[in-house]
């Protein structure tokens, strides 16, 4: 302030019907010793104008009984004309509420005529046009500040200390669904209306949280926000307390984005990286993710797990004779009688090429392998119709169980993968147990069996 202050007056337009006014204020500048800016005196509003449309001017004293014009059309004239000079208005004593009320609308200041002394009117001119360029570069502030708000991607809420909203940006205002008009002066909840997507609960308000200053908190990592609407976005925010000069909380403001899209891509990615493109069903990776938390939940149920190994027969004769795009169809059908197979807790997982692999969760009894292994090769041998054409295949099924078959995923994979090449050997088209000496015990098949090596099926 004191820096606007020191910046010299170069030009003063003085706007006063009364020749003998003007004089008067000639004399005062002079009793204030040579003044050094240049004072231009004309006798009515329409001089005044003339005057101003040509000249640049820092003051402009402005009598509001002058000829042409008087009172608050005066004063607006003057506005208009002069826009970037400070206006100090000479008043009567019976007209002092219209300069009170003409500094509302943007007069820097008022004296009354008769009562005016030298030393205060150069005060008071000097002090108009510090507060003119104050009032100017707070405006400029302001105006940047709303142009960067009202621009920027993020959406933007501010509420008063009471929790009601006093700003939304025009990002806000499409996410709400909640125009500024609509929401200035009613509380947050009715605009922003947010829940935690893990419990379907509706979210606290953040606002009124206490956030120290410098600060800023942060809603749930699946936050929900509501529109006006129904419709449904995720959001990512943060919230920061405004606090005033004392220290005492004046209010919040809110930052938030749409965040829907990047999840969606996330999750895509996840799944892209989890699941075989082809069959869309479980891959390698994801299979012994599954098998590794099954490992851990039986250990403590004491229950059993079988991993059931899967080639299909003759299958690279299929690919070879129909084309690649034959055997991808037929890839699909298999994986989805294998899924058509299982129980919900269960996993079908495709590993590459014809290999398949099922994981029993939750077995109590080793028998229920067999059983599950039977109804594959029932369901898979069944006539499968590709473009047309009537493929048959079959396939070789090795199991393994834990635990004793191993205690790790890989290992279990590995045995019942090592059952499988037994029953490839001895003819395809059935299942075989792993044993521990390496050799399958014979496996139960489609017509009748049980594998010796294991007590309780015989």
């Amino acid at each position: 302030m004191d820096g606007l202050n020191e910046r010299p007056i170069k030009t003063v337009l003085l706007i006063e019907s009364d020749a003998i006014e003007a004089h008067l204020f000639g004399e005062m500048f002079s009793r204030e010793g040579p003044y050094s800016f240049a004072l231009t005196c004309v006798e009515c509003m329409a001089d005044g104008e003339t005057y101003l449309a040509g000249h640049s001017t820092d003051v402009v004293l402005l009598d509001l009984d002058c000829s042409g014009a008087s009172g608050m059309e005066a004063v607006q004239r003057t506005h208009a004309a002069a826009r970037g000079a400070s206006i100090v208005l000479l008043s009567s004593q019976k007209d002092e509420a219209i300069a009170m009320r003409a500094m509302e609308g943007g007069v820097q200041d008022y004296l009354i005529k008769g009562q005016i002394e030298p030393r205060e009117l150069m005060q008071v001119m000097s002090k108009s046009v510090a507060r003119k360029m104050m009032n100017a570069t707070l405006l400029n502030e302001n105006n940047r500040a709303q142009v960067t708000l009202d621009s920027i991607g993020d959406a933007v809420i501010c509420t008063d200390e009471g929790g009601n909203i006093t700003f939304l940006n025009p990002t806000a205002e499409r996410m709400t669904g909640s125009s500024m008009k609509e929401a200035a002066g009613r509380p947050l909840a009715e605009s922003f209306r947010i829940m935690d997507a893990s419990t379907g609960e509706t979210a606290s308000n953040p606002t009124t949280n206490t956030i120290e200053p410098g600060r800023s908190s942060h809603l749930p990592v699946n936050c929900i926000l509501t529109r006006r609407d129904g419709h449904q976005i995720f959001i990512e925010d943060s919230v920061a307390t405004i606090h005033d000069v004392n220290g005492m909380e004046a209010g919040s403001v809110l930052v938030f984005r749409d965040v829907s899209a990047a999840r969606a891509l996330s999750k895509k990615i996840t799944h892209l990286a989890e699941h075989d493109a082809l069959t869309g069903l479980p891959n390698r990776l994801l299979l012994t993710d599954r098998l590794a938390q099954a490992i851990a939940r039986a250990g403590r149920k004491t229950s059993l797990i079988a991993v059931l190994f899967l080639d299909l027969d003759g299958f690279k004769r299929i690919n070879d004779s129909l084309g690649h795009s034959a055997g991808d169809n037929l890839l699909k059908s298999v994986a989805k009688r294998l899924q058509g197979c299982i129980r919900a807790q269960d996993t079908v997982s495709r590993q590459g090429g014809d290999e398949f692999v099922v994981l029993l969760q939750d077995v109590q009894h080793i028998e229920f392998a067999a059983v599950m292994a039977r109804r594959i090769l029932n369901e898979l041998a069944a006539p499968h119709s590709i473009r047309g054409h009537e493929l048959h295949v079959t396939a070789s099924i090795g199991i393994s169980v834990y635990p004793s078959d191993g205690q790790e995923a890989e290992t279990l994979i590995m045995n019942a993968d090592t059952a499988m090449y037994q029953v490839k050997k001895s003819g395809r088209q059935n299942f075989r147990f792993h044993t521990r000496d390496g050799r399958s015990g014979d496996g139960a098949a489609i017509h009748g069996g049980r594998p010796a090596a294991y007590p309780g099926l015989a």
